[in-house]
């Protein structure tokens, strides 16, 4: 469903494109992501915006966009990379294939004096990532920037009309939130804004509506998704059934922090102890994929055979997840690639009997939402954790006494991170167990001990992430403490690998 006065973004296929639209959301205007075929389906655009794409313009059947139905909406439009030659080509000019790709950071040579590029610097950094270049500029169209070779970088066509062959969406670009501002200025005020508070209240009476009087099931983990889904269907007075499966596969003390932080928001929530369970079908089991098996699946049977029936599924779908058609934040992220017990959720999926709240927003607009309901900044902060639990942080069989080792170390960790004030400036951290031993010394005598493993990185996606520069007295203070604490441990390291080529987790 389509918002009168929306910037809507159009998908060409860019790795990016989630991007625009966040930056949009984050300059305070309401912005959706769309296939460019659902152009003519748009109620009212305040301005378009046509991303990036992989694929090059001069290809048999390119994706394309309807001109004529472009024009008519007779608001602003911006080309970005794959977009802005798409656009060349529309007004009659061409695109040309480039030799090489050019992928990386560029300078923005401002030239005529446009709306585009006003209050920004003579110079600034830019960021590529294209292979064709547009070739023969159609009549009336004005270069309004170039690179550092003096090759065109900006174009525009007419009053309102603009492209870009750089991507103003990601920080590499300097001064690309500033451009995406003087474009959506060109809008003169129409277009429409996006407020949290205002959100709050239209889906506390969407749910009432959707509701209609029936019982809701919602698992929950404590993680910042399923907290504020569960806030939201309390705030709407519904009845809801949240139920919080213990697989055995918990950080310390963890079953303990999310029944009492769930008593905090006055939630009740039902808690279902099936470690016993899910450590017996791990029993032996080495191969990681194997393992995410055998918890996906289990974990759906216990969620679902805790309930005596389902007349509604709440998930914690976010909108990234809509968007790839996928279910992260959900009950079904924790099967990842297994389907045998997916069908319950398909099923009732297809019946119309699942209810996805947070579908509109991104990470960071949830917590703004759970901020607006009054759920505690600890909890809205909490550090993700994935749905297989410690399994994925322990390599290679998982046993009780390994769990341990695992758990120790990490609280520990969390705890120096804590004190030192950088746990909200890391995304993600942990500690992880190595399935190797290594020969060290304790006391007078040679040791041969397992390796802790410590992870902190920053992310805004999951998608790419970066090792943290710790300081080293935050390392230093962690690993003393491990090395005298923790039981069979004589060795930690600090993983300095980004994504990619590593994982964010070791499994």
């Amino acid at each position: 469903m389509t918002t009168e006065g929306e910037v809507a973004v159009l998908d060409y296929g860019s790795q990016y494109s989630q991007l625009i639209v966040r930056r949009v959301r984050e300059l305070g205007f309401v912005s959706h992501l769309y296939a460019p075929e659902k152009l003519g389906e748009l109620k009212g655009p305040g301005a378009i915006i046509l991303s990036g794409g992989p694929r090059s313009t001069s290809e048999k059947d390119a994706p394309d966009v309807d001109f004529e139905k472009l024009k008519a909406f007779g608001v602003p439009v911006l080309g970005v990379c794959y977009g802005m030659q798409l656009l060349n080509i529309k007004h009659g000019g061409t695109v040309k294939p480039g030799v090489t790709r050019e992928y990386g950071p560029a300078r923005l040579i401002t030239g005529e004096p446009c709306t585009l590029f006003q209050g920004l610097s003579h110079d600034s950094q830019i960021w590529m990532s294209h292979s064709d270049t547009v070739q023969h500029l159609p009549e009336g169209t004005k270069v309004v920037a170039t690179n550092q070779d003096s090759v065109p970088v900006a174009l525009q066509w007419g009053e309102a009309c603009y492209g870009i062959q750089f991507h103003p969406e990601v920080t590499h670009s300097h001064e690309g939130t500033k451009i995406l501002e003087n474009f959506l200025s060109l809008a003169k005020g129409k277009l429409a804004k996006f407020s949290i508070t205002d959100f709050k209240n239209q889906m506390l009476e969407q749910i009432r509506k959707e509701v209609a009087g029936r019982e809701v099931l919602c698992g929950v983990s404590g993680g910042v998704d399923s907290t504020v889904l569960a806030v939201l269907l309390h705030k709407a007075g519904i009845k809801q059934r949240c139920i919080f499966v213990d697989h055995g596969l918990l950080r310390k003390h963890e079953r303990e922090d999310v029944v009492a932080q769930f008593a905090e928001v006055g939630v009740p929530i039902e808690v279902v102890d099936a470690s016993a369970q899910f450590l017996g079908a791990l029993k032996g089991v080495t191969d990681p994929e194997q393992k995410r098996k055998i918890i996906g699946n289990l974990f759906l049977d216990v969620f679902f055979g805790a309930a005596d029936h389902v007349e509604l599924l709440a998930q914690g779908t976010l909108y990234p997840d809509v968007i790839e058609s996928a279910t992260s934040g959900s009950i079904a992220s924790k099967i990842k690639t297994h389907h045998n017990r997916v069908d319950r959720v398909m099923e009732l999926k297809e019946a119309g009997r699942v209810i996805e709240p947070l579908a509109e927003l991104f990470k960071d607009e949830v917590r703004a939402l759970g901020a607006e309901l009054g759920i505690p900044h600890r909890a809205l902060w909490r550090h993700p954790f994935p749905g297989p639990g410690l399994a994925v942080r322990v390599p290679g069989e998982i046993t009780e006494e390994r769990l341990t080792s695992t758990r120790e170390a990490d609280a520990i960790f969390m705890e120096e991170l804590r004190k030192s004030g950088w746990y909200e400036k890391t995304w993600q951290a942990y500690a992880a167990l190595l399935p190797v031993k290594t020969v060290g010394v304790k006391g007078d005598e040679r040791s041969y001990e397992q390796a802790i493993s410590l992870r902190a990185v920053i992310s805004e996606d999951a998608m790419t992430a970066d090792w943290v520069e710790l300081p080293y007295q935050v390392l230093r203070n962690t690993s003393n403490r491990i090395l005298n604490s923790v039981k069979g441990v004589n060795r930690v390291l600090y993983d300095i690998s980004t994504k990619p080529p590593a994982s964010i987790e070791w499994e």
